[in-house]
């Protein structure tokens, strides 16, 4: 029964290959019936059965594939209506009236037998030795294809464990790359998110909010080229050569000029990679927050008015890590109550939209529509714009809300 258990078979829907092997079996031999059948605790189920449509399980006692999978070899009835192993069946007793049955049994590797390969007839019947070893090559041919789909089984096993294990250590290197907690600004919402293309695979997108002291916050948005846990050691490096060189107070564009330093005194002929990114360096004042950022090479940020005007920010830059020796610039922006901060990465404007990819117009469209929501909901929005538009590739936004 374990052995049973362990080919997951039983009740499964009809399946052609089993199908072609009854027919076959019933052609070869001339006969109208031909089963493959697997022994249950208390039943007989078919898993095949050619010329016997309307039945799909009989009991198992008294059952002649019950009886045939007692022994190694063929069981076989050349008269079964005066064989007294088969007397009191209801396929011999009943309305079928049959009289021929011959059955080889399905042996497992390990040498267990599941059912068989059966045949019958309403007529008596010789059985040569020859016909006998055709039918336990057929039966033979059963079992490959049981072994076959158990293969396939484990072999799927296998592959969702070592999925589960990817996309676990995936998330842990993701998690790694970001900050643990958001900081808490007072007067202001933070919210922020990052949502994957791939479960099992790191990509390059990542943001940073961290406390930078005197009432001043570092907020950063990056996109490494690559995948994997080649970007996923470029993106720690950015990280924290931005993160280090913000706490060393140094303006936003001198901290993307940093970045791009330690970006290509890291690289190498064979492996060179760069990122994008905008860093954001928000103060709080008397009236409300003074931003300075500076841009390298990102998509713009947006800055959405309590008026409902939205602005496209951006500086002049590169990418970080393309060009040693490269100049950004720095420009300040000073808020008031209502306005909002959207920074995102390009995953946001390649998703799937009536405007095609690459529709910047997304990122317009998502602070547009929700000009009064909290910054959690704009998050929100952005990750059921992402999973509904179909994004193809990571998708990261910070939003920043100056909230009274």
């Amino acid at each position: 029964m374990a052995a049973v258990r362990r080919y997951d078979i039983l009740d499964t829907p009809p399946d052609g290959a089993f199908d072609r092997i009854t027919a076959l079996a019933a052609d070869y031999f001339a006969v109208p019936v031909s089963i493959v059948s697997i022994v249950d605790e208390d039943r007989v189920w078919f898993k095949s059965r050619h010329g016997l449509p309307d039945a799909e399980q009989t009991a198992r006692d008294p059952g002649l594939c019950a009886s045939a999978i007692l022994q190694d070899e063929p069981w076989v009835l050349k008269n079964a209506a005066i064989d007294p192993r088969s007397l009191a069946n209801p396929l011999v007793a009943g309305e079928m009236g049959m009289r021929f049955y011959a059955g080889a049994p399905l042996r497992t590797r390990d040498g267990f037998r599941l059912g068989t390969l059966c045949i019958l007839d309403r007529e008596p019947r010789e059985f040569e030795p020859a016909q006998v070893a055709r039918l336990e090559d057929m039966a033979m041919i059963v079992m490959d294809e049981l072994e076959l789909r158990l293969s396939a089984t484990r072999a799927l096993e296998v592959e969702h464990e070592r999925r589960l294990e990817s996309e676990g250590l995936a998330e842990t290197l993701r998690r790694s790359l970001l900050p643990r907690r958001l900081p808490a600004i007072p007067g202001a919402q933070l919210a922020a998110i990052l949502r994957p293309a791939s479960q099992a695979e790191v990509g390059g997108d990542f943001y940073d909010c961290f406390e930078l002291g005197s009432k001043r916050w570092g907020l950063v948005i990056g996109d490494v080229t690559g995948k994997g846990p080649e970007a996923a050691a470029v993106t720690a490096m950015v990280r924290h050569s931005t993160r280090t060189a913000a706490i060393d107070g140094k303006d936003p564009a001198e901290i993307l000029a940093t970045a791009n330093r330690v970006l290509l005194l890291a690289g190498d002929e064979n492996d060179h990679r760069f990122a994008t990114m905008i860093f954001v360096e928000i103060r709080q004042t008397d009236r409300s927050f003074s931003v300075r950022l500076a841009c390298a090479g990102h998509p713009p940020m947006l800055l959405a008015r309590r008026s409902q005007i939205i602005e496209a920010l951006t500086t002049a830059g590169p990418g970080i890590g393309m060009f040693d020796g490269a100049e950004f610039e720095a420009r300040t922006i000073e808020l008031e109550l209502g306005d909002t901060l959207f920074l995102h990465t390009d995953g946001l404007t390649d998703a799937r939209s009536e405007g095609g990819f690459m529709n910047p117009q997304n990122a317009v469209s998502l602070m547009s529509d929700h000009p009064d929501a909290s910054a959690t909901e704009i998050v929100e929005a952005v990750r059921v714009f992402a999973a509904r538009e179909g994004a193809l590739d990571d998708v990261a936004a910070i939003v920043f809300k100056v909230w009274g």
